[in-house]
């Protein structure tokens, strides 16, 4: 079994890590400087969550087959959820709390993906740090399933917002710092044809 990431998912996962950190880049801008940033910072948030889907898809072999449905489940509906919350924000829907928090629930799902692949075979076996990287970002993403009860009570006030939702906003952390580090080094790494990441022989089955 070929034990390095194929081209075209390094690619993939470079794209996601410039699409995520470019999203942080233009919500700095918007909050230094207003004007559009903030628009773009929601495309790039809905962009990173669709990028997201397609690479849990195509990593998919990657992960232990009695877990591989639930992850990449997790990971498209977390991505659907995440490009829901920008066009709720982008429609004048809602505010951008409320919208930022049903987004934060879909990178919960995303990152309940991120945490199974880098606990499966093929990453344990592989570089330590970029398996450590990769389950940092996942479990900070998991904190956004801490505005479920925000969502269901259509909290959009952070002036009103209680103590557990600023909690769960400690997701974006990884949303938008280790996230898009871990894709980076991961696709980046592959390109200049390193092992990314090691993998473990599991029980014949083949990448895609």
């Amino acid at each position: 079994m070929d034990d390095s990431l194929p081209l075209r998912d390094a690619r993939l996962a470079v794209a996601l890590g410039a699409v995520s950190a470019g999203g942080a880049l233009s919500l700095a801008t918007y909050l230094a400087v207003q004007g559009p940033f903030g628009t773009l910072n929601d495309i790039g948030t809905a962009s990173a969550g669709v990028l997201s889907a397609a690479l849990a898809w195509r990593l998919r072999r990657r992960i232990r087959e009695r877990l591989r449905l639930v992850a990449v489940a997790c990971a498209m509906v977390g991505g659907a959820v995440a490009v829901l919350g920008s066009s709720l924000v982008i429609s004048g829907t809602t505010g951008f709390f409320l919208a930022g928090l049903v987004s934060s629930i879909g990178y919960a799902g995303i990152g309940t993906w991120l945490v199974m692949l880098n606990r499966s075979p093929l990453a344990m076996s592989g570089p330590r740090r970029l398996r450590q990287l990769g389950l940092l970002a996942g479990g900070l993403m998991l904190l956004g399933f801490l505005a479920l009860p925000g969502v269901a009570i259509r909290l959009d006030d952070m002036a009103t917002a209680p103590g557990w939702v600023w909690i769960g906003q400690l997701g974006w952390l990884g949303i938008f710092v280790a996230y898009p580090a871990w894709a980076l080094r991961t696709g980046v790494r592959a390109l200049r044809g390193e092992a990314a990441p090691a993998p473990a022989q599991l029980a014949g089955e083949r990448l895609p």
